[in-house]
């Protein structure tokens, strides 16, 4: 049993991290490496297992990922195109296209090497598809710790439902995307007052842009009392530009009106678990919920959301591309 010692220390590691914050990326690492670490164990001891077992295993280990990485390309490019053409060709609306794409150049590449049989270009290869599989396991940690995150569901009552603003349409109108994370604020604030407790305050969040008519937090105030919320139950907070402004000056209006507040934050889903990394800085006490969004455009926003936590540690994760890049140039000149 030595073989999976490494997988249940790691196990260990990652709940007592979870138990202290649930809003670390070091969470998702730590359940990436506890699964890595038990196909390892497992694969250790395949030579004991009954032969179908094995061949189970081996399967799963090895067949599946790679018809799963065709199959995730196919889908991406699929995605994409549909991605344009609802939504317009601007960069974050291609992200789902170029990863598709990309995954086919690094498979394309991989083929070619291996016909061609050139060992500089071994070299060349060994170095992409390590930085490539670097980058997607940091991508599937985030992916399924962003998964179990947002299983996360509101226990007791709470002081404050914060909604996070994304943009108005025509200056002054709450579009879709808004609209989905007013609707969620709105069904904790009901629920809460259904069961009996008290009213909890709705903190729309956002202020006004170049091209809008009315702050956001108003938009989104008038949207909730035409919802049939009172307006003593609102307070806006109007003058944040971005996310973490949204955060630390919604945290400023909570700590002042109710010290020791307890809260939610509301925001889409493909956002909750960065919106969560970025509340545990700004002192935020309380976890982020997500919306639902349209399935069409959720792909490219998780890549844009994944782009953003990796640059957020972009010291460590250059760090550790450049040693690939380092090893794969050292690799085309050594082999021949």
């Amino acid at each position: 049993m030595i073989a999976f010692a490494p997988a249940a220390a790691l196990f260990v590691f990652f709940c007592l991290s979870v138990r202290e914050d649930r809003r670390r990326f070091r969470n998702a690492v730590l359940l990436g490496l506890t699964f890595v670490s038990l196909a390892l164990g497992l694969l250790a001891r395949i030579t004991r297992l009954p032969s179908g077992l094995a061949v189970v295993l081996v399967v799963a280990v090895f067949l599946l990922p790679a018809l799963g990485v065709v199959a995730l390309a196919c889908f991406l490019v699929a995605n994409g195109v549909t991605m344009v053409r609802k939504e317009g060709r601007g960069l974050g609306n291609l992200l789902s296209l170029l990863a598709g794409l990309a995954i086919f150049g690094v498979l394309g590449l991989t083929l070619v090497t291996v016909l061609s049989g050139s060992g500089k270009l071994a070299g060349m290869t060994a170095m992409v598809v390590l930085i490539a599989a670097y980058v997607a396991f940091l991508f599937l940690c985030f992916l399924a710790y962003a998964y179990l995150y947002g299983r996360i569901r509101v226990r007791g009552d709470v002081d404050y439902v914060v909604m996070l603003g994304s943009g108005l349409v025509g200056g002054d109108r709450v579009p879709p995307l808004l609209a989905s994370r007013l609707r969620k604020g709105k069904q904790i604030y009901d629920a809460q007052r259904a069961r009996g407790g008290p009213a909890p305050v709705l903190l729309p969040s956002g202020g006004k842009g170049s091209d809008e008519k009315v702050a956001e937090a108003r938009a989104m105030a008038d949207w909730l009392i035409a919802e049939g919320v009172p307006a003593e139950h609102i307070r806006p907070e109007d003058r944040s530009r971005t996310t973490e402004e949204n955060l630390s000056l919604s945290a400023a209006i909570m700590t002042e009106g109710t010290p020791g507040y307890r809260c939610v934050v509301v925001t889409n889903n493909f956002h909750a678990f960065r919106a969560a990394m970025m509340a545990r800085k700004a002192g935020v006490n309380g976890q982020v919920l997500g919306s639902p969004t349209a399935a069409y455009f959720w792909p490219s926003a998780t890549i844009r959301e994944f782009a953003a936590v990796f640059m957020e540690h972009k010291g460590v994760n250059l760090a550790v591309c450049g040693s690939l890049f380092a090893l794969g140039v050292v690799l085309t000149l050594v082999v021949r």
